[in-house]
């Protein structure tokens, strides 16, 4: 290695002599650690220095994907590119490598919605850290990757040629900089904090209520020449130094505001457009009227389910249609998209006669119509504006509410869409001044599907298709709650349909739509009147280096009338006996497991909701079923869904499965000592070395079969003179029980240590916490990560073995 065993100040300093010579690397900019910029400037209309490179520096030897991460997430969590024009490149490096990245090719991952941009970037172990570097490693398999990175003693010369071309002084500078799909949202940024503020518009709110947003600004001068807006479609143009306003603002009277000029006669205008050369028409501007929801902040997106169809997913669906109804479907059929957004779920579809296609937002349906003129396959007439939860379908074009009135025609209309996965609580707030869940269709069928159901807006769109449009095929991407949730079984009493096909790809692959569930894309036919029972769907993956998708089996989504886990939990509710502990219930989803958990000390906030229930020695083993089976089988974005289920009751005569489950719970709790008498010890003192006794054998006592007395804290008034019966463990139980006795004696070596601690006080005292109060994911006792480590392991053999009954004992189905 060309730099070893120097400190990490140093190794900057030498790659700054070595490399980056010619250029001034002093400034630190916030937490980035190094940062490239021009020696001076060069062009004397810019006078500010730009920077060509912004890196991460690691004094040992790291891999790219994490630094980069690192990186990303110290440059989001600041936000630095909101003050400071990026640089064209991202980079790494330690004390062996340099690599490089096109900061437009990362900058798309800045923009993602539902993100916590303030862990702290160094922290590996977070889901944000694994969230960036998976789309991180998914980027990076799109460019010719090993030509990015150099090693600094084999390919010397090869690195110096690579900074000699792309970093050139002052090539940002005297040349504009070229406005393309990646870096228009980007550069829409400083738009706001340079341009925006000049325009003479009296009331943005106002414009904003009535579907005018800082972007439609943005475009009117992002596609314009000589300072005069080229799409006449746009909701506002640029005429020369005043805007004026493209569309119909009934509540705004002021005759000033349809045409606003500038604060300071256009100087900030004229000095920002003077770096940048606007895109290319022939290749970008459909692009970027088609992404207009990119420039949409992101409260009004999930109001108007603006949510971009990845084209992906729109070629595979339309395959699944052709398959459903043949290959000359769209000649036999019709197709309407009620929630079009910009209307990119219907590109590919080739019968622009047979096609209509409406949504919510006027400006939507100019860009579609501008798109139109640029080729795409629709026709003017058939676009329309329809607030299809409230408008009355007289509002409809002629030709089109013909089908839908008559019953032959009808059953060979296809309504394809994939509508706003939003709740119905932020519906509509910018158009409708009324609640914003008080749409028509909620207050005309909330009492005949529900009123949960009906909160979330996919819900409400399948509700009057179904109710108002008889006997039609829906073919629509969706959350699968509809088929799975207890909150879904009125709708589903109503709902009755024929399921045709579908399948089902991750949600985070959809733009602006986060975390990990299934979306799916199922076909309904709602002139045969099925119960839904179960719903056999086929799994895709995203396989990024073919850039294709790939089936991956298939996945079943169970509906019916089951009873639920809470439903069995219910049956061991205890109200006798001293509690040991408490449980935090939650839902009986999947998705909801990681808000399951044991604790002494319930906050009140669980306590008011009523989410609490105790264990005491009368429910114990029951309690430990119930929390092992819900956290031995990971969530993953295939089962984020599934629910779990009243079990049968094969689990009463399998002891080892009993004590197997209550071994792994045992060492999966959050009790702690300093909220009360830790009843959770699984240990005897003088098995662990302890220097002193236990205020509580309880957990000794009830696995040993031991009449329970008084004396151990008062515990049992009720249950004196009760006997256990003894439990007998597995061997991977067992090994359990060896790593968790291990880590405990290392414990009671500490001279701090407190002889009742719990396993999170024990971890708690190795890992320390953090500066926010949280626990740090490692220590610095490496006898300790080993043996925690070793623990951490048993308890996933242990897992594993319980998995298996999970589904055979009906907790689960598969």
């Amino acid at each position: 290695m060309k730099y070893r065993n120097i400190r990490e100040e140093e190794l900057k300093n030498k790659v700054e002599q070595d490399y980056f010579g010619k250029f001034d690397c002093t400034e630190i900019i916030k937490d980035i650690d190094f940062a490239v910029k021009e020696a001076q400037a060069t062009n004397y209309r810019l006078p500010t220095k730009s920077y060509l490179l912004w890196a991460e520096a690691k004094k040992d030897r790291d891999d790219v994907i994490s630094m980069l991460t690192q990186l990303v997430l110290t440059i989001g969590k600041a936000r630095t590119f909101d003050n400071i024009l990026p640089p064209p490149f991202l980079g790494c490096f330690d004390c062996e490598k340099i690599a490089f990245v096109p900061y437009s090719d990362v900058q798309d991952i800045f923009y993602q919605n539902d993100f916590n941009w303030k862990v702290a970037p160094s922290d590996k172990k977070t889901r944000e850290f694994k969230q960036v570097a998976a789309k991180i490693e998914e980027i990076i398999s799109d460019i010719p990757w090993e030509t990015y990175v150099f090693d600094f003693e084999k390919d010397d010369k090869e690195l110096k040629k690579f900074i000699r071309n792309n970093f050139v002084i002052g090539k940002t500078e005297t040349s504009l900089i070229q406005i393309d799909k990646n870096n228009f949202i980007t550069i829409y940024n400083k738009w706001l904090e340079t341009v925006k503020p000049t325009i003479q518009v009296d009331d943005w709110a106002l414009a904003r209520q009535n579907g005018i947003m800082n972007g439609d600004f943005y475009l009117a001068d992002l596609l314009s020449a000589e300072n005069k807006t080229l799409k006449e479609k746009l909701a506002v143009l640029l005429k020369t130094d005043l805007y004026e306003l493209n569309v119909k603002v009934p509540n705004i009277s002021k005759p000033l505001f349809a045409r606003m000029g500038f604060s300071d006669n256009q100087k900030a205008y004229t000095q920002f457009w003077a770096k940048y050369k606007r895109p290319p028409e022939e290749e970008y501007w459909d692009y970027i009227l088609k992404r207009r929801d990119l420039l949409v902040p992101q409260d009004v997106r999930e109001r108007k389910g603006s949510f971009f169809t990845p084209k992906i997913w729109v070629e595979l669906s339309q395959k699944y249609l052709a398959d459903v109804f043949g290959k000359d479907w769209q000649d036999e059929y019709y197709v309407w998209d009620c929630a079009a957004g910009t209307g990119n779920l219907l590109a590919g579809l080739t019968n622009k006669y047979n096609i209509w296609a409406s949504t919510l937002d006027k400006t939507d349906v100019d860009v579609m119509k501008d798109r139109i003129h640029n080729g795409a396959n629709l026709l003017e007439n058939h676009v329309f504006q329809f607030d299809f939860l409230n408008d009355d379908f007289s509002k409809l074009p002629k030709n089109l509410l013909e089908i839908i009135n008559d019953p032959k025609r009808r059953k060979k209309l296809i309504i394809y869409i994939n509508p706003p996965y939003a709740e119905a609580s932020s519906y509509g707030k910018d158009s409708i001044p009324q609640v914003a869940n008080a749409t028509k269709i909620f207050k005309n069928y909330r009492n005949i599907v529900g009123a949960e159901a009906l909160n979330e807006l996919f819900a409400q769109f399948f509700t009057r298709i179904y109710q108002e449009i008889p006997d039609i095929t829906i073919a629509s991407f969706s959350k699968l709650k509809y088929v799975t949730s207890d909150k879904f079984s009125k709708f589903r009493n109503c709902f009755k349909a024929e399921y045709k096909k579908g399948f089902i790809c991750q949600a985070d692959t959809f733009d602006n739509v986060a975390g990990k569930f299934p979306i799916g894309f199922l076909i309904w036919n709602l002139e045969k009147k099925q119960e839904i029972k179960q719903v056999r769907t086929d799994i895709f993956l995203n396989d990024k280096e073919i850039k294709n998708s790939w089936r991956k089996g298939t996945k079943i989504f169970h509906a019916g009338k089951n009873k639920s886990i809470a439903d069995w939990r219910s049956t061991f509710y205890c109200s006798k006996g001293n509690p040991v502990g408490y449980m935090i219930i939650v839902g009986p989803s999947m998705q909801s497991n990681n808000n399951t958990f044991i604790t002494n000390y319930p906050a009140e906030g669980y306590v008011k909701k009523k989410m609490v229930a105790s264990i005491t020695m009368n429910n114990l083993i029951e309690m430990s079923i119930y929390f092992a089976v819900r956290k031995v089988i990971s969530a993953t974005w295939l089962n984020d869904r599934d629910q779990f289920l009243f079990p049968n009751n094969k689990w009463k005569k399998d002891v080892e499965f009993q004590n197997d489950c209550l071994a792994y719970t045992l060492f999966n709790n959050n009790i702690q000592s300093k909220y009360g008498v830790n009843h959770w010890i699984p240990f005897m003192e003088h098995e662990v070395d302890a220097r002193d006794r236990f205020d509580s054998h309880f957990m000794m006592s009830f696995i040993g079969g031991k009449i329970i007395q008084n004396g151990y804290s008062n515990l049992f008034e009720q249950e004196e003179d009760k006997f256990c019966a003894k439990r007998e463990f597995s061997t991977e139980a067992k090994k359990v029980f060896d790593a968790g006795r291990e880590l405990w004696k290392y414990y009671h070596t500490q001279p701090d240590c407190n002889v009742n601690a719990s396993l999170y006080d024990i971890r708690e005292h190795f890992q320390g916490r953090n500066e926010k109060g949280n626990m740090n994911a490692k220590s610095s006792d490496e006898k300790y990560n080993e043996l925690i480590g070793n623990l951490r392991k048993e308890l996933k053999t242990l897992a594993e073995k319980i998995e298996p009954k999970v589904y055979e004992y009906g907790f689960l189905k598969s």
